[in-house]
């Protein structure tokens, strides 16, 4: 009887046990696990990723630079295709059977029961196409995207692109950005990106058994709402843009011009450039691998990447600073015999003319070498302190100018360019008691040192205000509020005492409004600008041809830099480029003769496409034979005396040897 009793207890516990472990089971699925509800849920519920436009960008007189237009991502889930007509499918998307299977295959691989992109950007004619026959395609739908449209084909390398993130960009974004989203990649989307991106929206839509959209959800109780990006207005003008990249057509250089009295630019030219609509839609992946591969390098932004012997206009610099040193003044008198001397009579410094005895003022207007030399020779050698310390005193006083640092402009990938410090002399020489005539290029802005064109014109715009720039910037509201920020709003003073100014401003008039001026052909009637012309020395080829001006002289509006790379003189080709822009935004109109705009226009500096040579052909041979008579010739001299064109100033290796 006790038995029976004890098995009757122990079949009850075991009942007992399993009901309790179904209710916690069932508490567990009910309450506290929400999987099976979500799975339920996409049953009869589609979350749809609402993506928000970016900001539009103005240019400064509110005329449209990048705007949006619709596309549709195409999106499949796996396990609900089914008996679909692929041949029409394919035909209506615009891709081949291949296509198919292997987009296919990648969806499988993400998920089999989520969704995933199937194609991306399909154009509002294709989708408009494919729209029509949607009901036939379960499994599939379209998500509504946008991507940027440039109505101009403008400022590429301002304007920048965007493209879908990487691994790299989710990874940096600590969970914001997912696979399919869009970011910038260069250029002031790329600087702005958090503002002009906006914030994503999701849309849960109601679905049948055949993934056809029944309308809202709970009445949109759970939907948020994507939110636009800012809007940016930028500092360029379109007008000038275009009529910039106009006119360096089939050239290498930049234009860069500013506004003094803001540090606002005006135009940003980069040349080559390319058509920013190539970045955009299904064929971007072809279009940047052919852009990168282009020898022209269309990709390349000059004007904060490139960095050039600054030639001529280092001598405004070099003027400034060594009155503010105290070693010269207006009235300070060097006589030019065509060239300076130095090292003891054993280097030379070639001057274009002969000057004579020449003044602050004229040494400006003519662009003298022997003037400059003399005064860097002061510099270094006529203070009192060795080579390196009276060195170290130059270098500090040039940085000021922009010149050796970044200027921090809005982009990303600026350079800071070239100016070296003392320690590098000390080391290429072997001691400290090296003295001007080692590194007497400086003086006339060649050797080592390069600045960018951006830093050439912002040279200009501190002429111009006498003192003083605000850093170069491109975007000069953000919002319907049209916030600056703080940082484009500092003064900078360049540590010259305005009253040194004069001087080389009534030079640099002269220069272009006078005939004995550089660039006296580059004068625009009714227009007092004040300009500088250079030809920067280019040991591989052709001199770069540079111009540097300011207008008007009273209360200027604009300052410019435009460098044209293999072009030769300054005052031929890049003076009638700055002229030409200069007048366009002063007065609206350009007055210079028509076969001056025509031979700008027309001039083609591009370097020769280079010739891809048969492994089997003659030229093979040919090449061969050249390197071997090459090879013969022992002396380096001689080496160099092949490939190395003539120049007026002594290499610093060779001043080196001299003094030794």
């Amino acid at each position: 009887m006790n038995s029976f009793f004890a098995r009757k207890y122990v079949i009850s516990g075991i009942f007992v046990a399993i009901a309790l472990t179904l209710v916690a089971r069932l508490f567990y699925l009910q309450i506290i696990d929400d999987s099976y509800i979500h799975s339920a849920n996409s049953n009869v519920m589609r979350k749809v990723i609402v993506y928000p436009a970016r900001g539009v960008i103005l240019d400064r007189k509110g005329k449209v630079l990048v705007q949006n237009e619709p596309v549709y991502d195409l999106m499949v889930t796996p396990r609900e295709v089914k008996e679909i007509d692929t041949a029409l499918f394919c035909k209506l998307i615009e891709i081949d059977k291949e296509g198919f299977i292997k987009r296919m295959d990648k969806a499988r691989a993400h998920s089999p029961y989520r969704a995933s992109i199937f194609e991306k950007q399909l154009s509002a004619r294709t989708y408009a196409k494919y729209q029509e026959y949607q009901y036939q395609f379960r499994g599939f739908y379209a998500v509504n995207r946008t991507i940027r449209s440039y109505p101009d084909s403008i400022a590429a390398h301002f304007l920048g692109y965007v493209r879908e993130v990487d691994t790299n960009d989710i990874n940096r974004s600590n969970g914001f950005y997912r696979s399919g989203d869009y970011i910038g990649k260069s250029g002031v989307e790329r600087s702005y990106e958090d503002l002009i991106r906006g914030k994503r929206g999701v849309k849960n839509l109601m679905v049948d058994a055949l993934n056809r959209p029944k309308g809202i959800f709970m009445e949109g109780k759970y939907d948020t709402l994507a939110v636009a990006g800012e809007g940016l207005i930028s500092s360029l003008d379109k007008d000038l843009q275009i009529l910039g990249e106009n006119l360096m057509k089939n050239k290498l250089g930049s234009i860069v011009a500013i506004e003094p009295a803001t540090g606002e630019i005006l135009a940003y030219v980069s040349s080559p450039s390319y058509n920013p609509n190539m970045m955009v839609g299904r064929q971007f992946g072809n279009s940047y691998m052919h852009l990168l591969n282009d020898q022209t390098k269309p990709l390349f932004n000059r004007p904060i990447q490139a960095s050039y012997p600054p030639g001529s206009v280092f001598k405004v610099v070099s003027a400034l600073t060594a009155q503010q040193a105290g070693v010269i003044d207006r009235n300070t008198v060097f006589f030019c015999p065509h060239g300076y001397s130095y090292g003891g009579g054993r280097g030379w410094m070639g001057c274009t003319h002969y000057h004579g005895s020449t003044t602050l003022q004229r040494s400006v207007a003519v662009s003298c070498n022997t003037y400059y030399g003399f005064t860097y020779a002061k510099m270094i050698d006529g203070r009192g302190l060795s080579g390196p310390k009276a060195y170290d005193l130059w270098r500090n006083a040039v940085t000021q100018f922009g010149i050796g640092h970044k200027l921090g402009i809005d982009l990303p990938g600026e350079k800071a360019g070239l100016l070296p410090t003392s320690e590098f002399y000390t080391k290429r020489y072997g001691n400290d008691k090296w003295r001007s005539s080692f590194n007497i290029s400086l003086s006339i802005g060649q050797g080592e040192m390069g600045i960018t064109p951006l830093q050439m014109a912002n040279i200009m715009a501190i002429v111009a205000n006498r003192g003083f720039y605000y850093r170069p910037h491109l975007i000069k509201g953000i919002g319907a509020q049209k916030i600056a920020k703080k940082e484009f709003t500092e003064k900078i003073s360049a540590g010259v005492d305005e009253r040194y100014y004069p001087v080389v401003i009534q030079g640099m008039s002269d220069a272009v409004n006078t005939p004995e001026g550089t660039a006296w052909s580059n004068r625009i009637p009714g227009i007092e600008m004040c300009g500088k012309t250079g030809t920067a020395q280019n040991p591989h080829g052709e001199n770069h041809a540079v111009f540097f001006a300011f207008a008007p002289r009273e209360n200027p509006k604009i300052a410019i830099a435009v460098f044209v790379e293999n072009a030769g003189y300054g005052g031929t080709w890049a003076g009638p480029i700055a002229s030409m822009m200069v007048e366009k935004y002063l007065k609206d109109t350009i007055t210079a003769p028509k076969y001056i705009q025509d031979r700008i226009y027309n001039a083609n500096f591009l370097p020769a496409p280079k010739k891809v040579i048969d492994p089997k052909s003659k030229d093979v041979k040919k090449a061969d034979s050249i390197k071997s008579k090459t090879d013969t010739v022992k002396s380096k001299r001689q080496v160099a005396a092949l490939v190395k064109p003539k120049e007026t100033i002594v290499h610093h290796s060779e001043v080196k040897r001299r003094y030794e």
